[in-house]
């Protein structure tokens, strides 16, 4: 491919893949936007034309059935995955799909099944573990930074589970939604801290449901939260270590992002500014200390890590934009450094282990 010809379903103009997705592949000499799908010819229209993009439908069939679209990204809402998935995969086109995969992890399983049936390549949107500071965390523990690893601790705001939100954002808040604090920032923060760190062994959760309404100002009322707002995951590593994560909704006026991993020889040490404790779509900041040092300092992050990635390519688009660098290797040269959807089920799999051991206050063994 001289350039990978992408179509995107959901890139509405204030849509998640109109600020990620999009400044990502523009930033990138190997992608193509090529037609943007939305359920309406409005704003098809409009987001085709802002972005430049040719095609325009509000028919996502008409979408995968150009034949310039190589790659088919799926970012709506996680009740629509199954549909539209399945339906770019049937075509046999690569897809990119927002985490999470499924509304559950039996539809991850059967997407899983139909990507291998059709033989394509298939990449899921967990992009915290490609940060380049994530990655060069990974790589100093890897070579021995912190020495063996005792302990990892992360703290992090969901931002958007506070006291007030909008209709349009009023879904997050229903637990059956599969985009609520725990699926989205938790499980994001897990991935990255997973890929770094190691598996877990063992997993014990608390999921509580601090606030019990939200009130949509844009509407004058209050609707009943049925989501927990409060997710606290603890547990053992396979490596023996001990693992503590702790989101809170909304945002807290002290440190919003604060990720230490603790060894017998060094710390190291992410953190970000600001209210935003999403680890998935900020700019992180890494530093560490080891041996006789007295703190912490800054760690520079090799040009390495950027894999083609401009660098002042920051906030939400820039860890998609390394999902994508990766992603058009993987394709030319038959690669698989991206996680596709067989992560995505194992990922599902840890999501329901946690729900499990909140439910039923016991630690649950993890398997993968």
């Amino acid at each position: 491919m001289a350039e990978i010809g992408v179509g995107i379903i959901g890139a509405s103009l204030n849509s998640w893949a109109a600020t990620g997705h999009v400044p990502a592949l523009d930033a990138l000499p190997d992608y193509e936007l090529r037609a943007i799908s939305t359920t309406r010819p409005e704003s098809a229209e409009a987001a085709a034309k802002k972005f430049g993009v040719p095609g325009a439908y509000d028919n996502h069939h008409d979408l995968i059935s150009r034949p310039d679209v190589d790659l088919v990204v799926v970012a709506v809402k996680v009740r629509h995955h199954h549909a539209l998935v399945s339906a770019a995969l049937e075509a046999g086109k690569a897809v990119y799909s927002e985490w999470p995969l499924g509304a559950d992890r039996e539809e991850a399983v059967g997407l899983a099944a139909l990507a291998h049936a059709a033989g394509v390549r298939t990449a899921i949107g967990l992009q915290g573990r490609f940060a380049p500071s994530v990655r060069h965390a990974a790589d100093l523990i890897a070579d021995g930074y912190v020495g063996k690893v005792l302990s990892t601790t992360l703290v992090g705001s969901g931002v958007a589970w506070g006291a007030e939100t909008d209709r349009s954002h009023a879904y997050i808040f229903d637990d059956a939604s599969g985009a609520a604090t725990l699926e989205v920032p938790v499980m994001h923060a897990l991935d990255a801290l997973t890929s770094a760190v190691g598996e877990f062994d063992e997993v014990s959760a608390h999921l509580v449901r601090g606030r019990t309404q939200v009130r949509l100002m844009d509407e004058g009322i209050t609707i009943p939260v049925t989501a927990p707002d409060q997710v606290s995951v603890t547990g053992t590593l396979r490596n023996g270590a001990a693992a503590s994560v702790f989101y809170r909704g909304a945002h807290s006026r002290g440190d919003n992002l604060r990720w230490e991993i603790n060894g017998t020889e060094g710390d190291l040490v992410l953190t970000a500014a600001g209210i935003n404790g999403n680890l998935q779509v900020i700019d992180l900041v890494l530093e560490g200390g080891r041996g006789s040092d007295a703190g912490i300092a800054p760690i520079d992050i090799p040009d390495r890590y950027f894999d083609g990635v401009p660098r002042h390519l920051t906030g939400p688009a820039h860890n998609v934009a390394h999902v994508y660098a990766a992603l058009a290797t993987d394709l030319r040269e038959g690669r698989a450094t991206v996680p596709g959807f067989d992560h995505a089920v194992v990922q599902h799999r840890l999501l329901d282990t946690i729900k499990r051991a909140s439910k039923t206050r016991a630690s649950q063994s993890f398997l993968g």
